[in-house]
């Protein structure tokens, strides 16, 4: 059982005996004397993603879901299913594309760096790096004269992820991006 101010973002939770995983936490601090600090969580649903918007006293708790963190590469697509390594002890888990909504377009063979959330050791979902680094396949030509101002284009990734990248970017570059916010970050 953890209270919820001891709640930290990661954190794998239960709520009506469904795991859900903390993404962002705000900390409320209420001006009246006598109330007690509130906390806005927001919530994934392991299974369907979903997003929850909850409330919590600090004082309340939560049962801690026996969830287990493997680190996995990402290694082939099989048809509708995905394949990673455990890469301590070589064992396999598949997740179907379902289970991979928003983050299929960041997988790239061999990627390293992700977490497979396991429960009874069966894959639930995964929790990928916070930037990844592609190389740009299709862009736009090269504007003569182009600096590092805010103008942009649209790139093509090797997962057909289309990112806006500055304008002075060119083909086979490689570019770091932001898998939260799905934004490019810097040149690598």
């Amino acid at each position: 059982m953890a209270r919820a101010s001891e709640f930290k973002k990661g954190m794998v939770v239960e709520i009506n005996g469904v795991a859900h995983s903390i993404k962002q936490i705000e900390v409320r601090n209420p001006s009246s004397r006598g109330a007690s600090t509130l906390y806005k969580i927001r919530l994934n649903n392991l299974k369907t993603g979903q997003k929850l918007d909850e409330t919590f006293k600090g004082d309340d708790f939560l049962k801690e879901a026996d969830c287990v963190r493997a680190k996995v590469q990402y290694s082939y697509v099989d048809g509708n299913n995905y394949i990673f390594m455990n890469q301590d002890d070589y064992s396999q888990y598949t997740l179907s594309a379902e289970d991979l909504d928003g983050k299929i377009e960041y997988l790239t063979e061999g990627l390293e760096g992700i977490v497979a959330l396991l429960i009874d050791d069966l894959p639930i979902t995964i929790e990928l790096p916070s930037s990844v680094i592609m190389e740009i396949i299709e862009t736009p030509p090269n504007i003569k004269g182009a600096s590092a101002s805010g103008r942009t284009k649209t790139a093509r990734l090797p997962t057909n992820l289309e990112v806006q990248i500055p304008e002075y970017l060119e083909t086979g570059e490689l570019i770091k991006i932001n898998t939260e916010t799905g934004k490019f970050m810097s040149r690598v």
